[in-house]
């Protein structure tokens, strides 16, 4: 009875389990790939047989290998040699062998990213480039009303090479490339490069290339001038944000839904560090000046765990300054550093903007608040002017508020949308024009 235990108590090809579904992030730190997946014994015996990819493109029909002839009449054909002789003669679909695309659809009705169609006092202001704080006059009159999202944006971002041009990402799946004073055709490309919501999108520093991610668990590098899919750095969760390390461009961080996140190495396509805190969905990264630290916003309304909602970290060591700096029970969607001082303010679900101390302990300033606009129910996000001494701000009730930072007085109200405005964004080069975008797809720029 044992030997006939051993002989038939071992399990069999067919009663393996099925393979994990779940692919492992490609990183820097680990060489591990997953595990051989074990096949069936009659799908080694019957599986047709199928080029491998070094064979692109497919030869003509006239040079293919003929079929195997069919057995003579009369002579027993065991199942084996029925299974295969059709397999021998099931077509294959040819689309099934293509090779991966690797270019983003452009739409057809896209124009100009160059300089040459611009209005002339645009031109002339992008070639003398003001500095900062020499204009303290703040955007008051609708300059450009830019149509094409069909769903809610939900970020938008200037161009620092190229300062004509503004992108943005919407629920719609696509990213938008605007030539802003065109004045001609404004929408400079389309991309949909993404199969579901593209959260966030960002400009390379140093070239015209975008970096967006999305719900579709990918962020992707796009060249914009041809409109190719340079790079697919894939993940295990919806990518809800992304920022590029100020003091290297070919670093980038990425956070999503999972809470995990990661540093990625562009020229690899590899993480390079990954930050690990057991953490809910991550709503908005922000890199100080040096690129040293960083501050993730998170979501803990599951957990009822406050004292993770901002954390200051460092990228070297990878572990947390602290993570007590804000303990009030309201998510944050949006985090920014001061410019040129030592702060930093975090948008609150409470319907206001706290600011804290960019040094150890990174205290809260309990004494000033910027408050007005609703931020309840909506992804709203602020940012600073370009002097620091204006923070502007998005808000549910479809308006843009302007602050005094040092103060914290309000300054101006814009009424810019009906429906909420989710993003706020300062020009790089001319200091007193803002970029704004709503919940229904609207873009407007107030000069």
């Amino acid at each position: 009875m044992d030997l006939l235990s051993a002989a038939y108590g071992t399990t069999s090809d067919e009663d393996e389990g099925e393979p994990p579904s779940s692919t492992p992030i490609a990183t820097a730190l680990t060489s591990f790939g997953p595990p051989p997946v074990k096949r069936p014994r009659w799908e080694y015996q019957y599986q047709p047989y199928l080029p491998p990819p070094s064979s692109f493109p497919q030869p003509p029909l006239s040079k293919a290998a003929p079929p195997p002839p069919s057995p003579a009449s009369g002579r027993y054909v065991s199942k084996r040699e029925r299974a295969l002789l059709a397999a021998s003669r099931a077509p294959v679909d040819a689309a099934s062998l293509l090779p991966p695309q690797t270019t983003a659809e452009i739409d057809s009705s896209v124009g100009s990213i160059t300089d040459s169609n611009l209005r002339a006092d645009i031109l002339h202001s992008l070639r003398c480039q003001p500095k900062p704080g020499s204009s303290r006059s703040l955007p008051s009159k609708l300059s450009v009303s830019l149509k094409g999202h069909t769903k809610a944006i939900n970020c938008i971002d200037w161009s620092p090479t190229h300062a004509h041009l503004l992108t943005s990402a919407g629920m719609d799946h696509t990213v938008h490339v605007w030539n802003v004073w065109d004045k001609g055709n404004t929408i400079a490309r389309v991309l949909k490069h993404h199969t579901a919501a593209v959260k966030d999108v960002r400009w390379s520093p140093h070239s015209l290339s975008l970096l967006s991610g999305g719900l579709d668990c990918s962020v992707q590098l796009i060249d914009v001038v041809e409109g190719r899919v340079i790079k697919v750095f894939k993940e295990d969760q919806a990518v809800e944000v992304i920022k590029f390390n100020p003091s290297n461009p070919n670093l980038f961080l990425s956070g999503g839904s999972k809470g995990s996140l990661r540093l990625w190495d562009i020229r690899s396509g590899l993480v390079i560090k990954e930050f690990h805190k057991s953490l809910g969905t991550i709503l908005d990264i922000e890199f100080s000046a040096d690129g040293k630290q960083f501050i993730s916003s998170t979501d803990t309304t599951r957990s009822n765990i406050s004292e993770n909602t901002i954390i200051v970290w460092d990228v070297l060591r990878q572990v947390p300054l602290s993570n007590q700096v804000y303990t009030e029970a309201f998510t944050c969607p949006c985090v920014r550093y001061h410019p040129h001082e030592a702060s930093f303010v975090a948008q609150s679900n409470g319907n206001y903007i706290a600011i804290f101390s960019a040094r150890s302990p990174f205290k809260l300033n309990k004494y000033m608040r910027f408050e007005g606009h609703g931020v309840w129910g909506f992804p709203i996000k602020c940012n600073f002017s370009r002097s620091g001494r204006e923070l502007a701000s998005g808000s549910s009730d479809g308006s843009i508020y302007f602050f005094d930072y040092k103060s914290g007085r309000p300054l101006l109200k814009i009424e810019a949308f009906k429906e909420a405005c989710t993003d706020v964004v300062y020009h790089p080069v001319i200091p007193n024009v803002i970029a704004s975008c709503s919940w229904t797809g609207e873009i407007s720029i107030f000069e």
